[in-house]
């Protein structure tokens, strides 16, 4: 029988590039704005760049609180927020994913590049083995994730993933409906002994 997730706080992975249509940074700076007034704490990056940075100032400027988690040395860049509600430096990457992860229930995806497509999968593996039971929320506004849905369904057609693995996460067309998709995704137990198949 599933229940609802309790959230705190949302985990927000999204793309570091600024030179992005300006739709993409609307839909950060609402997302931002939408997940304060649910009173969801915002966990991500600890960027101040891209659509990170629009998120967390948008939270911040509607009222959220803001978490970064960034590696040292990304924060040697000094491309760190400086004005969030915490900012946590740690030595590496794997530990940042692993305290994002665990400070978070929940996680939306946004468009982004190589770093968003590392953190979506690596949500969805351990949600696969069973390390989390966590809701996954996919934003595909303008078709942007279409072909990696499509790739995700070919890798389930072929056999290197259960076809039920593909109901790990959820998606949606616009952020409007990230709060809404939130809170109606039921915590699922996934038997990670099925993955063998």
């Amino acid at each position: 029988m599933s229940e609802i997730k309790k959230i705190k706080n949302v985990c927000v992975y999204c793309g570091s590039s600024s030179k992005v249509d300006d739709a993409y940074k609307d839909a950060a700076t609402k997302l931002g704005a939408l997940l304060a007034k649910e009173d969801w704490g915002v966990v991500y990056g600890g960027g101040r760049v891209g659509l990170m940075g629009l998120v967390a100032d948008s939270a911040l400027r509607s009222g959220g609180e803001v978490v970064g988690i960034i590696p040292s040395h990304i924060k040697d860049r000094e491309v760190q927020h400086e004005e969030l509600t915490e900012l946590v430096v740690v030595e590496t990457m794997h530990v940042r994913k692993q305290m994002m992860v665990d400070r978070s229930q929940a996680f939306v995806i946004l468009p982004g590049g190589l770093g968003t497509l590392d953190e979506l999968f690596e949500l969805l593996t351990w949600k696969q083995l069973g390390l989390h039971d966590k809701p996954i929320v996919l934003v595909n506004m303008n078709g942007y994730w279409d072909d990696m849905l499509k790739a995700t369904k070919h890798i389930a057609n072929q056999g290197f993933m259960r076809v039920e693995d593909l109901n790990m996460f959820v998606t949606v067309e616009a952020v409007e409906d990230v709060p809404a998709a939130l809170k109606q995704a039921p915590l699922e137990k996934f038997d990670p002994t099925t993955k063998w198949i």
